[in-house]
């Protein structure tokens, strides 16, 4: 039953997060601010200034205050104790572009990440306050199951600890804890963090700590895990390892159950002039097993026949918190229903592994159902890595997964429905094109580069997609793009920067030259794939279509052609005639350029793309000319051709 409670956790982590939206908010209630004021103005130049002013700073941590009343704005920024300075620099560079749409025009915001904070306000007086202003909380919606008692008083013990190092003994006012939950519990370790602003004093910091851990009663009785934001203080515990550093405190195991009394729910103990911290509290795990494609197949398959089990005589050990699974679960009979019975009418599009189908639940939600091919033996493995990755994802750059059916020889993904479909089906017809402008381009590179990010470098996963392309860009109502298609993607561990394959997939045109020709892969092949598709949102042109066998010339180098040349005007799509800005297309098409160069160690990570995209104060170097590699004879091997300029 490991398997299945390996399944149970893959799928609960999808259900937590689906109620869950990254980044969290909190917009302000004391006023706006209109589009072009000198207000806004003085909030550019804060964003320009503070990404730089915190990658500086040895505790990742920024103040600053631009203008004069009535125009004054001043912000706060703070990075996790565990952050690097270069992430840290590019989640706020970030954090200040999504917030400004989240929070449009409000004159003061708060805005969370996992790695960094941001708040900004008209009213200065906050930045020599230590109130703990625009509280935001995220609860995992699962109970625990057994020995609630021990579990609980480790976990107050392990919160405890951790506030009281970070409050007392830290330098930065950070700590990080780790309490072992003892033999035969129903998850093994516990994870967390505090950390406070470092302007604060050691009672002010502990003052600030008490203050949430109050909250935890009222907010996590009986849940499985959660975090209290604020501009102040914040913690989190979870029962897997979300930490980027060593811990520096560690719990050994409780008593064992047979060893100690039957304990009574905890109350809540919070004292400000002492050092102690109690807190009930129940944290849900959520780890992040490896699980092999046919095995969770097989898992999933034997769930779908234990929902129709009846018999008595049938006894199967039910795994802790099956309901959790079971609502992952879509009948068949529903999704006939939604899709009337998979009508052609419906059909959204087809591919190699079978089709989608549009269809709506009872409830009146949109959805998409991807529909396995029952002749498709490759497919079975691609659902597999799907339902495993994207479960575990969540980004609004990422498509969403709402559940699976695995019923009648039907193998069937669900997702949200995304009402412009793919980015190819607009970007490359002749008429549909116009529909995209610029600022809906700029839109969707931003986008990619953001979900790219996210499962590069800011996820608690590594993830290499290996097939992006236009046609695994979707595109929401409002023109947002949410990367898709998951199935040839890869995880890594955090330690991990590439990997080899002899069995090379994906699309020609958007796969690394090394990728292609040497079956190595990493984050930098998607970085190639990701500069291949500016080049074609920014242009017009697809890929595979500048392909001529007389003149060896893609995309990448006929770009590159016309940008040595000064001519680089002349590729930019003339459907959007003089409506954009010139120099942000510029812009782009030449982090194009770096991204698709044929040297992996010289495309920029995306945290930098997406800081390049951000901020015009960066300076790029010079695009390298791309390397070519052509398919011969139109088969399936490759030639590449490796020219300098």
């Amino acid at each position: 039953m490991a398997g299945v409670h390996r399944l149970f956790v893959l799928v609960s982590l999808a259900v937590m997060q689906r109620a869950t939206a990254y980044p969290w908010q909190k917009c302000g209630t004391t006023g706006n601010f209109t589009a072009n004021s000198t207000y806004h103005a003085n909030l550019g130049l804060l964003a320009a200034a503070l990404p730089k002013n915190i990658s500086l700073s040895p505790d990742l941590f920024a103040t600053a205050i631009v203008g004069s009343v009535p125009d004054q704005v001043s912000a706060l920024a703070l990075c996790r104790g565990d952050a690097n300075a270069t992430a840290c620099s590019s989640c706020l560079a970030m954090a200040f572009q999504d917030v400004q749409n989240l929070c449009a025009y409000d004159m003061d915001a708060a805005i969370y990440y996992d790695p960094c904070a941001l708040y900004y306000s008209s009213n200065v007086s906050f930045l020599s306050s230590a109130h703990n202003l625009a509280l935001v909380n995220r609860i995992n919606y699962q109970n625990i199951t057994s020995d609630l008692g021990r579990f609980n008083r480790q976990v107050a013990a392990l919160v405890n600890t951790t506030a009281d190092y970070a409050a007392n003994n830290s330098t930065r006012w950070y700590a990080s804890g780790e309490a072992d939950l003892g033999a035969g519990s129903e998850f093994p370790k516990a994870y967390s963090w505090a950390q406070c602003t470092p302007d604060l004093t050691s009672a002010q910091c502990q003052g600030c700590l008490a203050g949430i851990i109050a909250e935890m009663p009222r907010l996590f009785t009986d849940r499985v895990g959660g975090r209290i934001l604020g501009v102040r203080c914040s913690y989190r515990y979870e029962m897997y390892s979300f930490l980027d550093s060593p811990v520096m405190v560690r719990l050994a195991a409780p008593p064992s159950p047979s060893s100690e009394a039957p304990a009574p729910a905890l109350l809540p103990t919070v004292s400000n002039s002492g050092r102690k911290f109690i807190v009930t509290g129940t944290v849900l795990v959520i780890v992040l097993p490896t699980v092999a494609a046919l095995v969770v197949i097989n898992l999933l398959v034997w769930l779908c026949i234990w929902r129709k089990m009846t018999m008595p005589q049938a006894r199967v050990t039910q795994p802790q918190n099956m309901e959790s699974v079971k609502s992952m679960l879509i009948d068949i009979s529903t999704l006939r229903a939604a899709t009337g019975g998979f009508a052609e009418s419906n059909k959204l599009g087809e591919g190699g592994f079978g089709s989608v189908y549009k269809g709506t639940l009872p409830d009146g939600h949109e959805i998409a159902v991807k529909r396995l091919s029952k002749s498709s033996t490759q497919g079975v493995g691609e659902l597999t890595n799907e339902l495993a990755l994207v479960a575990k994802l969540q980004h609004k750059n990422l498509v969403r997964l709402v559940g699976v059916c695995l019923e009648q020889e039907e193998r069937l993904l669900v997702y949200e429905f995304v009402p412009n479909r793919s980015l190819d089906q607009i970007l490359f017809d002749t008429e549909k094109r116009e529909q995209l402008d610029w600022g809906k381009r700029y839109k969707i590179i931003n986008g990619i580069a953001r979900g790219l990010y996210y499962l590069h470098e800011d996820s608690q996963l590594k993830v290499i997609h290996r097939d992006l392309k236009p046609s695994n860009i979707l595109l929401d109502t409002n023109m947002n793009p949410k990367i898709s298609d998951f199935g040839l993607a890869k995880l890594f561990r955090s330690d991990q920067t590439q990997g080899v394959t002899s069995h090379v997939v994906g699309t020609y045109g958007y796969m690394a030259p090394e990728y292609a020709l040497r079956g190595n892969y990493s984050v930098k092949s998607d970085v190639f794939s990701f500069g291949v598709m500016v080049l074609e949102i920014v242009t017009g042109k697809k890929n595979n279509d500048c392909y001529t066998p007389g003149q060896s010339l893609d995309l990448p180098t006929l770009v590159w052609e016309h940008w040595t040349a000064g001519s680089i005007s002349e590729l930019i799509d003339p459907c959007m005639a003089d409506a954009f800005s010139r120099s942000d297309a510029l812009r782009c098409i030449h982090i194009g350029l770096l991204c698709a160069q044929g040297d992996p160690a010289g495309r920029p990570a995306m945290s930098s793309v997406v800081m390049m995209l951000g901020s015009n104060t960066v300076s790029l170097q010079a695009p390298p000319k791309p390397v070519f590699y052509g398919r011969r004879n139109g088969g399936s091997s490759f030639s590449m051709s490796a020219a300098s300029g």
